[in-house]
């Protein structure tokens, strides 16, 4: 009998122990988020306090290498004229259409070549020989065929990022563990709930991957586009700038490219932990 009345006090004060309420757990998140956000600022912030005291004390030229805090004046004058603004709005709208156009078809051909052999014995071995062939390579073929407008840059920009989400879509679906359908058969799954249920839930981090691939060949083409002739965008900004020596500006442009893209990969990474919690995976 005191057996039984030890053993139901003992439950009654694990029961009795405090839960931590959830507000607080969000704000340990929350902190936690914090910390790790402050760890990777160490690094940027050693640089641009070295980068600026070398700049100060004349051990490097302005011309050559300004420091962050000219470089900052001259985002400052270039936001207050409107002129950033106006030449990045441009610049994210022909990354965005080129990107939404080379993803969505290489997506939709990433399926259609892992969901048949088919298709992938007659499409595959022409898109991975194209695939081999760099930017620069296409541009005067790109404004023979469509000139200096707007269409070629998209086109280049869409070049860029088809092969990225084709390759890792592919793959994706490809890599589906084959007992992944035993049980499926098991279930009496239907062909759509496989496709639906099964494989792409199993290929989503692999396509996840080529989407962020995507968006950065985006950027990259943009640049490229963007150099190669234009009289709007970030990219003209920069070769404008260079003509006059103006490096500060050059630096501005090049701040931003990296600053947006970072922006678009963090988008997509904050995507992949919404959806693909289920999975689990060595974190370091």
């Amino acid at each position: 009998m005191s057996n039984q009345a030890e053993g139901i006090s003992v439950a009654a004060t694990a029961s009795a122990k405090p839960v931590l309420p959830t507000k607080a757990k969000a704000r340990a998140g929350n902190s936690t988020k914090l910390a790790i956000w402050l760890k990777g600022l160490i690094l940027p912030v050693v640089v641009l306090i070295v980068w600026q005291t070398a700049g100060e004390l004349g051990m490097v030229s302005a011309t050559m290498l300004p420091t962050p805090l000219q470089i900052l004046t001259a985002a400052g004058e270039l936001l207050a004229s409107g002129e950033l603004l106006g030449h990045l709005q441009i610049s994210i709208m022909r990354a965005a259409t080129g990107f939404l156009l080379g993803g969505a078809i290489g997506l939709l051909a990433g399926l259609a070549v892992g969901f048949s052999n088919r298709v992938e014995h007659s499409l595959d071995p022409s898109v991975q020989m194209l695939r081999t062939i760099p930017h620069l390579a296409v541009i005067p073929l790109f404004i023979l065929w469509f000139g200096f407008g707007e269409l070629s840059k998209v086109l280049l920009i869409a070049k860029g990022a088809f092969f990225p989400l084709y390759v890792n879509t592919f793959l994706g679906i490809r890599s589906v563990d084959a007992k992944l359908f035993d049980v499926a058969r098991v279930l009496q799954f239907s062909r759509w709930k496989q496709i639906t249920k099964l494989i792409i839930p199993a290929a989503l981090p692999n396509i996840l991957l080529g989407v962020r691939l995507s968006l950065g060949a985006a950027w990259l083409g943009l640049v490229v586009a963007e150099l190669m002739g234009s009289s709007e965008g970030v990219g003209y900004l920069i070769m404008d700038a260079r003509q006059f020596s103006q490096t500060s500006i050059v630096f501005v442009g090049i701040v931003i490219f990296a600053l947006v893209g970072k922006a678009t990969d963090s988008l997509v990474r904050y995507l992949e932990k919404k959806w693909l919690k289920w999975r689990e995976h060595y974190s370091g």
